[in-house]
């Protein structure tokens, strides 16, 4: 792959609570930044870092992976139905 490959590629985003933040072009950083937030959540009892961390570096793996992107899309369907009001 080169450097004009990776420049066509479409912008990956993400969408957190309506508002959708773009990701990095690179597969290796955002592997990186989701595992780095998934860790920096497990050590969410020290000041700055938080367990808010977890879900947000697993949804960011979830792009990656897709034993992490079948659970992703699992709760979203879970949390939609329970939503939803019953008819």
């Amino acid at each position: 792959m080169t450097a004009a490959d990776d420049d066509s590629a479409p912008v990956r985003k993400i969408s957190i609570f309506g508002r959708e933040f773009a990701m990095p072009r690179s597969r290796g950083l955002r592997i990186v930044i989701g595992m780095l937030l998934t860790l920096g959540g497990i050590l969410g009892f020290l000041p700055i870092l938080g367990f808010w961390m977890i879900p947000l570096g697993l949804l960011v793996l979830s792009y990656e992976f897709a034993m992490i992107r079948r659970h992703r899309r699992r709760f979203v369907v879970w949390w939609e139905r329970r939503r939803r009001p019953d008819r």
